[in-house]
């Protein structure tokens, strides 16, 4: 059976949206388990990407030797409380959600840094270590038409300010209030003084695009349509979002006691990049295959 779970609204594989509290009882029962006491416990968020992501670490930890226990399909607000509590061993985070979600600290820009600051913070504050991250990194960005984008000459979200009067603005509406959102866009890049600026549900952002309803709209930096010639994504020239690079997150308890984890997640996080994890997304959100599937095509062809 195909899932295909989006950010905000997740199917629940194994009913975890509707757990107020997560227990290791009610955790331990998801996906393909081994039962066994010393296994490995990974964890996932709950859209596509997280359950990939999460999958392939579970493919790698048992080609290593380790039994697994896949306990997916984790709440985003939940997931950090679960590792803490022993709920889970590990899982894929990012590096901007450590930093602004988990942290509380103010964004910074640089990846390095942001990857440094998160793996002490973590350290000293919770017990838990940042493996190393990946290339691969699922932020906040702005996609343009690519008609539009030929048309004006626009490639960078500067161009796009230049000509933000000839263009059409699809938002989600959160998105210009947010800090984080158009507020922060302006305070860096100037005012954006839109044609037109509408608000439509974020679901529909594509088909809106696709069909000449709007020019502009946010957007996260791996979204399976992103794959389409159709659309183009901005570069952020000047790194008006922190970095949200991948990388798992593990109880140093369990990391100390079974130190081939790193090793064997070291293989995955090395191969992926921003663009095959966008691929990956496709497969699953657009070709609708089985998430288990796709993530055991690519962890093989990375053997």
């Amino acid at each position: 059976m195909n899932t295909t779970i989006t950010r905000r609204s997740a199917l629940a594989l194994c009913g975890t949206a509707a757990l107020s509290f997560l227990g290791a009882s009610s955790l331990s029962g998801c996906g393909n388990s081994k039962g066994s006491e010393n296994a490995i416990t990974v964890g996932s968020k709950a859209f596509t990407e997280g359950v990939i992501l999460s999958e392939l670490y579970a493919l790698a930890l048992e080609d290593a030797g380790f039994s697994v226990i896949r306990s997916f399909e984790i709440s985003g607000s939940l997931i950090h409380t679960a590792i803490e509590n022993g709920d889970i061993d590990l899982y894929p985070e990012y590096t901007g959600t450590g930093l602004i979600s988990v942290l509380k600290m103010d964004p910074l820009t640089d990846p390095e840094e942001v990857y440094e600051t998160v793996k002490s913070a973590y350290a000293d504050q919770f017990d838990l270590v940042w493996l190393n991250k990946s290339e691969a990194a699922d932020g906040q960005g702005l996609v343009i038409r690519t008609e539009t984008a030929k048309k004006y000459g626009i490639k960078t979200i500067s161009d796009l300010q230049a000509h933000a009067e000839d263009l059409r603005f699809a938002s989600q509406g959160q998105f210009d209030e947010r800090a984080d959102g158009l507020p922060a866009l302006e305070a860096t890049y100037g005012p954006f003084d839109w044609k037109a600026s509408a608000i439509y549900d974020e679901g529909l952002k594509y088909e809106v695009l696709r069909n000449d309803e709007a020019d502009v709209t946010p957007a996260y930096t791996t979204e399976a349509q992103l794959t389409y010639p159709s659309f183009t994504l901005l570069e952020d020239d000047k790194h008006v979002w922190p970095p949200y690079n991948v990388a798992p997150v593990v109880r140093a308890e369990v990391l100390e006691a079974n130190p081939g984890i790193a090793e064997a997640l070291d293989r995955v996080n090395a191969a992926l990049t921003t663009e095959e994890l966008t691929r990956l997304n496709a497969r699953v959100d657009i070709d609708k295959e089985d998430y288990e599937d796709v993530a055991k095509d690519y962890y093989d062809s990375i053997s």
